[in-house]
């Protein structure tokens, strides 16, 4: 008598993001805004903007071990290694605080009056930018904690990028309806760009190998992509609603949309003109800010605090 098996090989997981690792934030209340990592001490501080604090947290141990209390409405962070230091802006009064982040003692502040927003550090020269206020970029001399400068806006900046082959800064102004193009070495506007009819341009990510600038707009919900050498659309693709924030990943040629409709969109860029959907990853309602870490190979989400949807950070690993 002849027996034959049949052996069904186990099913591919094509999820492109794996739940790694939950992180509780008992007590925060309201929105969260942008993150910041010490990859050294494996730290990541989050911006609990509607609790008005910082949330530091231990990734190895995978809890809260601080929180920086007092802030007025956070949403922008940097962390500098050297001289170990954080620099939080904060939308009330327009203050940027800076920390010794072993202490956690405030040591020094920026007043740009209202609306200090979303932060950036070039390393190369050692200054830091905030955008704020109607509108402006401000500069600060990492090493000193002082302002060095200011460049004009047409209106408040929401994201923007650093080119680091060049001297470009690109910067989402939403109210104005553009992405505005800084050259920082002379301090000034030389152009601005529109986004073929999408509005509310607040987050962006920067291929710059490809001189690609990606757009997340909200109306209509749409990624769209720009070639910074032109300034031409050459790619427009529908997202999940309200993204806030935005990130290339160059391993993998993808973009990851963090969206507050509870999806990740998760975007596959064939060429530097091709871009197609490739998964929806569910989150929550209201997560909508997040960080990518390449180096890591890891996403993370923030939740806020929503019904019996309590506050955490979500870790997915990037496969």
């Amino acid at each position: 008598m002849l027996c034959c098996s049949i052996v069904t090989a186990p099913a591919q997981d094509h999820t492109p993001l794996q739940l790694k690792q939950t992180i509780a934030l008992p007590g925060v209340e309201g929105r969260i805004d942008h993150f910041a990592l010490d990859p050294a001490g494996d730290r990541l501080f989050v911006c609990a903007l509607g609790n008005n604090t910082v949330e530091v947290l231990d990734l190895r141990k995978g809890q809260r071990i601080h929180s920086i209390t007092g802030l007025g409405a956070p949403q922008g962070i940097a962390y500098l290694p050297e001289p170990d230091r954080l620099f939080i802006a904060n939308d009330k009064g327009g203050i940027c605080k800076i920390y010794d982040a072993k202490s956690y003692q405030a040591v020094g502040e920026i007043n740009f009056k209202d609306d200090a927003d979303n932060v950036r550090y070039d390393d190369a020269s050692k200054r830091i930018y905030v955008g704020f206020g109607t509108g402006g970029i401000g500069i600060i001399s990492a090493s000193e904690g002082k302002i060095i400068g200011a460049i004009r806006l047409p209106g408040h900046p929401e994201s923007f990028e650093l080119e680091k082959q060049g001297h470009c800064i690109f910067v989402n102004v939403p109210n104005a309806r553009q992405v505005v193009v800084i050259d920082r070495e002379k301090g000034e506007v030389i152009t601005t760009w529109k986004t073929d009819g999408a509005r509310g341009n607040f987050p962006m990510a920067f291929d710059e190998a490809n001189h690609r600038l990606l757009i997340g707009c909200r109306t209509p919900p749409k990624l769209v992509v720009l070639n910074t050498e032109s300034g031409n659309v050459v790619a427009s693709i529908d997202i999940s609603g309200d993204p806030d924030d935005l990130f290339y990943d160059s391993k993998r040629r993808r973009i990851y949309a963090i969206c507050s409709a509870g999806k990740i969109d998760v975007i596959e860029q064939t060429d530097a003109n091709t871009y197609k959907a490739f998964a929806k990853v569910d989150t929550a309602n209201g997560a909508r800010t997040g960080f990518f870490v390449p180096e890591r190979d890891n996403l993370f989400i923030a939740v806020p605090h929503r019904g019996s949807q309590a506050a955490e950070i979500r870790c997915y690993q990037v496969k």
